[in-house]
């Protein structure tokens, strides 16, 4: 879980997630929306890829990133388990008009 917090942690991360939302695009189209070095971009999509968050695949030369949604899912789920959110006590807890 650390390893997807990490990744999402950055914006230029995250926007890479947003765009990859609407289908898969190649490294080159992601990283010409960004101002900043080709080597850098690999190092956010190396990023993304080690946390789970992003496939990459060779198609004919060039890598082609598509979102793997399921991980930030679990991860999102795991966390709201961890702080309580989803659990049958945390709906019963600070509403107004509850009384003891």
């Amino acid at each position: 879980m650390n390893e997807i917090f990490d990744a999402l942690a950055h914006p230029i991360r995250r926007e890479v997630l947003e765009m990859l939302k609407r289908g898969g695009m190649t490294a080159g189209e992601i990283a010409d929306q960004f101002p900043v070095s080709k080597p850098t971009m690999s190092g956010h999509f190396a990023k993304l890829k080690t946390a789970g968050l992003i496939r990459g695949e060779n198609r004919s030369g060039s890598i082609t990133y598509t979102l793997n949604l399921s991980t930030l899912e679990e991860a999102l789920l795991g966390f709201m388990g961890r702080v309580g959110i989803g659990s049958g006590e945390a709906g019963h807890q600070g509403k107004a008009g509850d009384t003891a």
